[in-house]
Order: C-alpha cells, then structure tokens, then sequence
C-alpha cells in the first residue's frame, strides 16, 4: 500500500509540475485570450493516457504499478478538468458565450481525438 501511495505522490509531483510550466509557457507563446494551457495539459495527458492504456495493456503489457505512476498520478495531476470547468464557467459569468462554447468544443475535440491518436500509435507498435 505504501509503495502506491508514494508511486502516486511522486507521479502527482510531477504532473503537476509539468502543468504548471506548460501552462506559463502557453501564456507567454499563446497569450491570453482563451486558456490555452489547459487545452495543451488536457490534450497532451489525453495522448498519453491514450496511448498508455492500449500500448501498456496489449502491447508491451506495462507492469500495473508504472501504469499507476504514469496514468493516475501524472495525468491526473497534468490534466486539469476542473480548471477546464471554471474557466468555461467564467467565461459563461462575463457573458462571453462564445469563448465558453470555443473553450468547450475545443477541449473536448482535441482531448478525444488525442486520446485516439495515442491509441492509433500504441496499436501501431504491437
């Protein structure tokens, strides 16, 4: 038990450390206008998570606990549903529906179709 508490606080340290500078770095290369940074986290933990879920279980068949590190600990620190929601839901409070419905349908194409792009890739190993 402890052994996966610790593989979940070290993969949390990380993912969200990696949330944290993508999410600066896309302010400074992107701007404002739209949060961008949790589009990039959200997209990118798709992928992997994507990918890890086939590539770690029909392909290489990945041992459980890295699968834990890597899928539960930093993507669900990296990814950031919750801020996803808050920033649509501000968006919604200005009155600025078309950002909220933007932010949306841009985090939810983008998310799926890397989610699918990680499993087309992981397929592609085996």
């Amino acid at each position: 038990m402890l052994s996966k508490v610790l593989l979940l606080g070290i993969g949390g340290f990380i993912g969200s450390n990696l949330r944290y500078w993508i999410s600066n770095w896309s302010v400074n290369y992107f701007g404002t206008s739209l949060p961008y940074g949790t589009l990039m986290v959200n997209a990118i933990g798709s992928f992997i998570l994507g990918f890890l879920m086939i590539y770690g279980t029909e392909v290489a068949n990945i041992d459980p606990r890295m699968r834990l590190f890597i899928g539960t600990g930093m993507m669900g620190a990296l990814t950031t549903f919750s801020t996803f929601s808050v920033e649509t839901f501000v968006f919604i409070r200005q009155s600025d529906y078309l950002l909220a419905i933007l932010n949306i349908g841009l985090n939810i194409t983008i998310t799926l179709c890397a989610v699918w792009l990680g499993f087309i890739i992981a397929k592609s190993l085996a």
